[in-house]
């Protein structure tokens, strides 16, 4: 099955330029071999607050997503310790 990849306005304006560039190449690089050919396979149901949406874990960092259809929507991508609390920023 095919995915169409949309994201948040605010990720390249907020958050990637918060991260090193060799984490945005791997993240780059997680998103377009797991997440687009697989992303039940590869991402994590959240839980609580964040139900129905999912995660995708590259080293420290997260890519917090929601799957509708054949539609991947990317809502933020940050650090483990503050991608879900702003994560509700974006819902």
């Amino acid at each position: 099955m095919s995915y169409a990849l949309s994201y948040h306005p605010d990720i390249h304006k907020e958050d990637l330029p918060n991260i090193p560039r060799n984490m945005q190449t791997r993240i780059r690089n997680a998103i377009q071999e797991r997440l687009l050919n697989d992303p039940l396979k590869y991402g994590e149901p959240l839980k609580r607050s964040l139900q129905g949406y999912r995660k995708l874990r590259v080293g420290d960092y997260r890519v917090v997503y929601r799957l509708e259809k054949e539609n991947i929507i990317i809502l933020k991508i940050g650090h483990r310790k503050e991608v879900y609390s702003r994560t509700h920023l974006r819902i």
